[in-house]
């Protein structure tokens, strides 16, 4: 008897070509479940501002579209995912993320149905002092849908571990299953970057949201001049923050030395060669549960250092990275920057990054275990 592929649909706010952690996560799974016999759709809302397809297949994925509204806001209330996974015939159904009206529907059209679903928590900052206020209220309400989930998946201990206390549940109904670190496309060989950058070179990765903290970089900039007199920062992303961004820069009077700039989503070998190039790697983010730009980072051997907070402390606690407190002043961010640079802090050479594949494995296994508890019961 053949055995038929596992039809596994996975609901996201956003998927490429948008950039973020949670679509590099769901691109670098979802297409290595499929070349390990997983069928995979990919439901997800339309963008407003560029003109996508509702419906393509890459890299062997298939990817929905639908609309969502408002247009003007990141609430991204979709009601027609309910209708796809109520009547999509789906094996299960694996809800990535934990912000937006996305994930609470998903999990009761799936609850509805009788499907099993799985939730990848994604948590990570927000730039509103009031979204990031209410969201412990915002998930405590959802705690029947969480409760009902064949697994919930951090990506983090530290992310597990803050769902299991709010929410009140076991921790056997949790896993933890940490980004990837390769950064190259399945089948190459990872390899350190060769290093030709010609003077001190600084990145800050990730969107550029105030929270992701460039601004403390920016700033701390001309303290690492006075030690580094070739010292630039490259901002590696791109977001609503950027002009704020260049305007600080342009007021301190390091315009000439700060460059953003962003490499598309799906181009993670460009993104690994740019990484290569950096003398340290900082990232003074206010929250991020497990940060895939430090996964490849250090994927590529560069020292990083970062907020002593949330995931990032759990990575210093780890030895990867080195830590200072958040919101530190200029000369503090400079001061840790300049000693990863004279000093760096290097994951050992016998430590091994987790990597995408094994993240893949362990999705999948996940996948198996709730399907087959959910046979157990009919």
């Amino acid at each position: 008897m053949v055995q038929q592929r596992l039809r596994v649909l996975m609901v996201t706010a956003r998927y490429f070509p948008f950039m973020g952690g949670i679509e590099t996560h769901v691109y670098e799974v979802a297409r290595r479940l499929v070349h390990m016999g997983v069928s995979v759709t990919i439901a997800t809302t339309s963008s407003h501002t560029m003109k996508l397809p509702r419906e393509e297949t890459r890299e062997g994925v298939h990817i929905l579209r639908v609309p969502c509204w408002p247009s003007d806001r990141d609430y991204y209330i979709a009601p027609e995912i309910f209708t796809i996974i109520k009547q999509g015939g789906w094996d299960l159904v694996h809800c990535q993320g934990s912000h937006t009206f996305v994930p609470p529907l998903a999990m009761l059209a799936a609850k509805q149905a009788g499907i099993p679903y799985v939730v990848t928590f994604h948590t990570g900052g927000n730039s509103s002092r009031l979204r990031t206020a209410i969201r412990d209220t915002q998930w405590r309400v959802q705690r029947p849908l969480y409760r009902g989930a064949a697994k919930l998946v951090g990506v983090s201990h530290f992310e597990a571990d803050y769902f299991r206390t709010l929410l009140r549940l076991s921790h056997k109904r949790f896993a933890v299953i940490p980004n990837g670190g390769t950064t190259f496309t399945a089948g190459t060989t990872s390899t350190r970057p060769a290093n030709t950058s010609t003077h001190t070179l600084i990145i800050s990765p990730g969107r550029l949201e105030r929270y992701k903290g460039h601004q403390h970089l920016i700033t701390a900039l001309p303290h690492v001049r006075q030690h580094r007199p070739d010292a630039r920062l490259l901002i590696l992303g791109a977001g609503p923050y950027e002009s704020e961004l260049r305007t600080l820069a342009e007021d301190i009077g390091m315009a000439n030395h700060v460059d953003i700039r962003a490499v598309a989503p799906s181009d993670r070998k460009l993104m690994a060669d740019t990484l290569g190039q950096a003398t340290v790697v900082a990232l003074m983010s206010e929250y991020e549960a497990h940060p895939i730009a430090v996964m490849e980072a250090l994927a590529v051997h560069r020292p990083v250092v970062v907020a002593d907070t949330s995931g990032l402390r759990e990575l210093a606690q780890q030895g990867l990275v080195r830590a200072i407190p958040l919101h530190s002043s200029p000369h503090t961010v400079a001061q840790a920057v300049l000693r990863q640079i004279d000093e760096p802090l290097v994951p050992p050479a016998n430590f091994t990054l987790p990597t995408w594949d094994e993240c893949a494995e362990q999705v999948q296994a996940i996948y198996k275990q709730a399907v087959l508890c959910r046979d157990r019961r009919k």
